[in-house]
């Protein structure tokens, strides 16, 4: 579970460092940055209050079908998975996913990390079945867009 948990780090991680380098100098960047230091304090239902408003304030800066909402959905879907709130996580990930592949296209990397994502909630469910066949096609996705050597590849 330590792995995975500093696995699932690395992926919220990711998915803030996307969001900052999209909305530099905002209040969602803001937002963002004090979700991840929530989380490192061990502080999730605080994060959790603060990634929902970083949700909303994405919504309303780039409309509900803005890859940035993805990212935010998965910060948040993330956060669920954290406290064992599966129900509540499936969804958002799913339409983190969803969006993902709408707005970037099915082979972009960012889709290869949502379908990750949404595999390791079903693992952590030891729903293995549901799970194997997202971790291939992030696989393939990953291979495809940044070829067979690249580290990220790796990790799917």
């Amino acid at each position: 579970m330590k792995g995975t948990t500093a696995a699932l780090l690395a992926i919220l991680l990711i998915f803030c460092a996307c969001v900052t380098a999209n909305a530099q100098g905002t209040e969602w960047e803001t937002l963002n940055q004090e979700v991840m230091s929530l989380y490192k304090q061990g502080r999730y239902d605080g994060a959790v209050v603060v990634a929902r408003k970083a949700l909303h304030v994405a919504e309303q800066a780039v409309g509900p079908n803005h890859a940035d909402v993805a990212a935010s959905l998965n910060n948040l879907a993330f956060l669920y998975m954290t406290l064992g709130r599966y129900t509540e996580a499936e969804p958002l990930y799913k339409r983190s996913l969803a969006i993902a592949e709408k707005a970037l296209g099915p082979n972009h990397p960012d889709v290869a990390q949502a379908l990750g994502n949404l595999a390791s909630l079903y693992t952590n469910q030891g729903q293995y079945a549901q799970a194997e066949p997202l971790y291939n096609r992030s696989l393939a996705v990953r291979e495809k867009a940044l070829g067979p050597s690249h580290p990220d590849v790796a990790q799917s």
